[in-house]
């Protein structure tokens, strides 16, 4: 963390101003409908730092500091704040997914406050998709099962991110109630050359099928895995080979 952290004296302080001050600059990344071509239901949020000398920082020149100084959850409520701001203008693509970090996923006051803000905005309450990683729900089962029940006691959604990174286990589905699973690119790059890969999505495809939870295949970067995932029938892709990610503004809005 150090070299992200060269040129701040007082690092915390450095992250609050930039909080205080708004210096950073929201882009997202479209998810394509694989049954409905050049449809762009969704977009995954990211976010980069706007910096004097050095134009914009990539999130991990920075998020390694938010996450050492425990300040993730007050990024993660920036976040939160201006994509629905963006939203509440007229968006061509109706729903944004936001990621959340442990830290916010253990703050008993996210889910309420998201409430709050879309209500105030007039946003519908699910134009936010909440993703939380795979890794979190594995090792704070409970506490994700409070967070999902939060969300989606008001209508909000959820998405398990970087889904079968490890071994593929279904026991984030029997605790929290998600929407949508995103499966790792770890396996999504292999499909082809892989048979193991290849079967571990199918699996998820099933059960994800018995459950009522739609998938999206991440880090597609190739047309031919692109052509393999609609053989699959899997609803949604995300990737350079999709959509290159671009400021929200530019790709989300209304003209």
């Amino acid at each position: 963390m150090d070299e992200q952290l060269s040129g701040w004296s007082d690092p915390p302080a450095r992250l609050r101003t930039a909080l205080e001050r708004d210096e950073f600059e929201l882009y997202c990344q479209p998810i394509a409908s694989l049954a409905q071509l050049e449809s762009y239901p969704m977009a995954e949020v990211l976010v980069r730092m706007r910096e004097e000398e050095r134009a914009l920082l990539p999130p991990g020149e920075f998020l390694p500091a938010f996450e050492h100084y425990g300040m993730m959850a007050e990024l993660d409520r920036w976040v939160l704040r201006n994509a629905v701001r963006h939203l509440a203008r007229g968006s061509r693509i109706p729903r944004l997914t936001i990621n959340v970090s442990n830290h916010t996923l253990k703050d008993a006051e996210f889910p309420a406050l998201a409430e709050a803000e879309l209500r105030a905005a007039g946003v519908p309450m699910d134009a936010v998709l909440f993703e939380i990683d795979e890794s979190d729900v594995l090792a704070r089962q409970d506490i994700a099962a409070r967070f999902s029940t939060a969300i989606t006691a008001y209508g909000g959604g959820l998405l398990i991110d970087g889904f079968c990174r490890r071994a593929v286990s279904f026991a984030p589905l029997k605790k929290v109630r998600v929407d949508y699973v995103k499966v790792d690119g770890c396996v999504i790059r292999k499909l082809l050359v892989s048979e193991a890969a290849d079967t571990k999505l199918k699996a998820v495809l099933s059960v994800a099928e018995m459950l009522g939870i739609e998938v999206v295949a991440e880090c597609v970067e190739e047309q031919d895995i692109l052509a393999h995932l609609r053989e699959l029938k899997v609803a949604f892709a995300q990737g350079f080979g999709v959509a290159e990610p671009q400021p929200v503004a530019q790709i989300a809005l209304k003209p």
